[in-house]
């Protein structure tokens, strides 16, 4: 697949810089397949779009305050995005640090709080080991907001999903922060967790998709979940799986047999499903 294909015009002024509320008015565009034009719904249209043997799938992550605001020692700005913790101790991180290349590996950078952070090796693509010395990156630091959304938010809690559970992604799964208690009530779910990380911020740089490398994410099904999808597959039910990160997740799951690991999975055409048979997800 050439990866033009994937280029579509976007304007500026189509990216809502604040989240509607309640969350549940966001629009939801529903394509009803070949021939027939899409309808125009809002997401708490979502319930009554589904059967009662539907499973809504969602990604229970929770997102860090992964973005750290620092200064160099030679007093310019810098700034380092936390992206996976190497030994799960919060010390030791792979992360992105701007400006990467004026950084050298030794360098210390300090922020609020006594925050400190010493910055390794270069992993290649942006990517460096960080250290923090001292200091607590969630009291100090932000969460990371995508590039597109320019406004800082009121609330951090609104760049979180009403379900989110364990602090552990760089970014939101975003197709989710659209639902509402009132939403779920009234479906069928399950969840999973995948720990979105880097290639959530790093665009496609080749001109053929399937050559885009993935970095491998981890992801948590739980036999409780597992267990519906296959029950709701039995009964004629779809899995109706809420971002690309479940899709992720549960594909991921069947293809290696495996309910917990770390995944490079990248669906292009010609993917054959095994899970997921409906996507809810965000433009």
């Amino acid at each position: 697949v050439e990866a033009a294909e994937l280029d579509y015009d976007l304007p500026e002024a189509a990216v809502a810089q604040r989240p509607v509320e309640p969350r549940d008015r966001a629009r939801l565009l529903l394509d009803r397949g070949p021939g027939a034009a899409p309808a125009h719904r809002v997401v708490a249209d979502l319930p009554d779009l589904l059967d009662p043997a539907d499973l809504l799938v969602v990604n229970d992550t929770r997102v860090r305050r992964a973005r750290l605001r620092l200064r160099r020692e030679t007093g310019g700005a810098a700034e380092v995005l936390l992206l996976d913790d190497l030994d799960g101790d919060g010390r030791r991180w792979e992360a992105l640090v701007r400006p990467s290349r004026k950084v050298r590996p030794g360098e210390t950078l300090t922020g609020e709080g006594g925050l400190a952070v010493a910055v390794g090796d270069d992993l290649g693509e942006g990517r460096r080991r960080v250290e923090v010395l001292a200091g607590d990156p969630d009291a100090a630091g932000e969460v990371p907001l995508p590039p597109y959304i320019h406004e800082p938010l009121a609330d951090d809690e609104r760049y979180q999903t009403v379900y989110s559970r364990r602090p552990a992604s760089a970014a939101a799964p975003t197709a989710g922060l659209h639902l509402t208690d009132a939403v779920l009530a009234r479906c069928r779910t399950a969840s999973v967790e995948l720990v979105v990380g880097l290639d959530t911020f790093r665009p496609i740089a080749v001109e053929r998709v399937e050559e885009h490398p993935m970095h491998t994410e981890s992801y948590e099904v739980p036999q409780a979940t597992w267990d519906a999808v296959e029950a709701t597959r039995a009964a004629g039910g779809r899995v109706v799986a809420v971002g690309t990160t479940v899709v992720r997740a549960l594909e991921s799951a069947a293809a290696r047999g495996e309910l917990t690991g770390r995944t490079d999975l990248l669906i292009t055409p010609g993917h054959r499903w095994a899970c997921v048979d409906r996507l809810l997800t965000n433009f």
